[in-house]
């Protein structure tokens, strides 16, 4: 680290600056009235129902009904499907098995004026129309929405069940998934003339759930005996989500709300407005501050603050391709300030290392790779900490589709059924993600734009990083 070239602080201070824009303005094209997004901004963030306001909702089957973990997977794949027909993109659903309860909460949709929760929450509630029907054609209704097409083969009550199967290639020894279909007698005879008829002219039978078509197999077969398999190219849970989808056209009970209620999108929209100039406020004093007390390792740190902050939005709006976008809520905004403050820690634990090393007398070389070194074990124990702390809020407090959630549920929290508190998922994964992106800037790129900018000799002043007023390096 020692013999860090002149160019790297530019090449570094380049890095982070086009992350930075891109992370705010997102990259966009646009051809007519097309726009196509190729990198998420800001603006693509989606808030939270405690900053955007929305709903709040359980189901539970209605009557004596003691359904199934399966049933409740496939109504909680119905729910899905409709929230995803109403244009709702942005929601937590999830089951508590222990009470027999689906969760689900939506925020209000951006720029929507004639939003009717209570008729929201009825569609959810109400059982889907699982049908088979020859072919995929679809047409329109008075309403211009998609509707299918083709003749019914067979409906949700034709099927017993659905469930995953998979062969293994004896060669590779992978597996090879698949949904299995079981008839029952009023869908055997249905289904053998189905595939007769469609065998022969290679055609499709099309699955829908509602309106929405789920999967188009093609016939490879005429099946008689009412067992019948999907192949495709199927993962073990892209295989069961689509088995939970067809059980859940032939549940055998209702849902039934047993808690409603509507959060004010007012609620939130004053907190994050003062949270977000108190932001650049404190950044901007943060900025002064280093830059004051610290010279041009402070220079150094506003720079690596700046792309630790962008590194968090870009991680909630979904800049990287390997992880999907995640709600932003008010605990999550608390979460960008906790670990922006610990990434100000970093950097003053970093500063007060190298100025004790040259008010021993150092060289100044010597002095930043020796105060870099202690530093690195007291930042690394304070954020190794908060990441254990964060991923065990994001365990015990966050939606059970994350993997934190499962690890946790199923082991320390099993006792305890599913949480209620998703928001706090969100403050989890900002401290989770500002503390990595602390290590990623606040040590290694800081340290590599301070060895670079001491090899310039206008730079190595020792009175620049907190030296001694007159005295020079050797």
């Amino acid at each position: 680290m020692r013999k860090v070239k002149k160019p790297v602080f530019f090449i570094v201070f380049a890095v982070i600056a086009l992350f930075a824009l891109t992370t705010v303005f997102g990259v966009t094209s646009q051809y007519g009235d097309t726009v196509t997004t190729y990198v998420h901004g800001v603006g693509d963030i989606r808030l939270g129902i405690d900053i955007q306001g929305g709903v709040d909702v359980t189901f539970e089957p209605a009557g004596d009904v003691d359904a199934t973990e399966e049933q409740m997977d496939a109504a909680l794949e119905t729910i899905k499907l409709r929230l995803a027909n109403q244009n709702i993109s942005d929601s937590e659903t999830y089951v508590d098995y222990k009470s027999s309860r689906i969760i689900v909460r939506f925020p209000w949709q951006a720029g929507e004026t004639n939003f009717d929760p209570e008729e929201a929450v009825k569609e959810l509630g109400e059982t889907a129309e699982l049908t088979f029907r020859k072919g995929t054609d679809s047409s329109y209704d008075e309403a211009g929405n998609i509707i299918p097409a083709g003749d019914i083969v067979l409906t949700g009550a034709d099927v017993e069940k659905a469930g995953t199967g998979a062969t293994q290639d004896d060669t590779t020894g992978e597996y090879t998934w698949m949904v299995t279909l079981d008839l029952n007698e009023s869908g055997k005879e249905k289904f053998y003339e189905a595939t007769s008829e469609l065998y022969s002219q290679q055609g499709q039978i099309s699955i829908w759930m509602d309106n929405t078509m789920i999967s188009a197999p093609s016939v490879s077969a005429v099946i008689s005996d009412g067992k019948a398999t999907i192949t495709g190219d199927f993962t073990y849970e892209s295989a069961k989500e689509l088995a939970d989808k067809i059980n859940s056209g032939a549940l055998p009970f209702s849902l039934e709300t047993t808690s409603f209620k509507t959060i004010s999108p007012t609620m939130g929209e004053g907190a994050l407005t003062a949270m977000i100039i108190a932001g650049v406020i404190v950044l901007a004093f943060i900025i002064v501050y280093m830059i004051v007390l610290y010279r041009l390792m402070g220079v150094v740190a506003s720079i690596t603050l700046i792309g630790q902050v962008a590194g968090m939005l870009a991680a909630v709006s979904g800049w990287f391709g390997f992880m999907s976008s995640t709600t932003l809520t008010i605990p999550g905004i608390a979460g960008i300030i906790l670990s922006v403050g610990m990434g100000v820690d970093a950097n003053i634990i970093t500063g007060e290392r190298i100025r004790e090393e040259l008010r021993k007398g150092k060289n100044l070389d010597t002095a930043l790779y020796s105060g870099y070194h202690r530093a690195f074990s007291a930042i690394f124990d304070g954020n190794l900490t908060g990441i254990i702390v964060s991923i065990v809020l994001m365990g015990a407090f966050g939606v059970p589709d994350s993997i934190w959630a499962k690890i946790f549920n199923n082991t320390i929290f099993y006792f305890f059924g599913a949480t209620t508190e998703g928001v706090i998922y969100s403050f989890g994964f900002t401290l989770m993600t500002g503390l990595i992106m602390n290590f990623i800037m606040g040590v290694l790129a800081s340290r590599l734009m301070t060895m670079s900018l001491s090899r310039f000799k206008c730079f190595q002043n020792k009175k620049l990083y907190g030296g001694g007023i007159d005295v020079k390096a050797d």
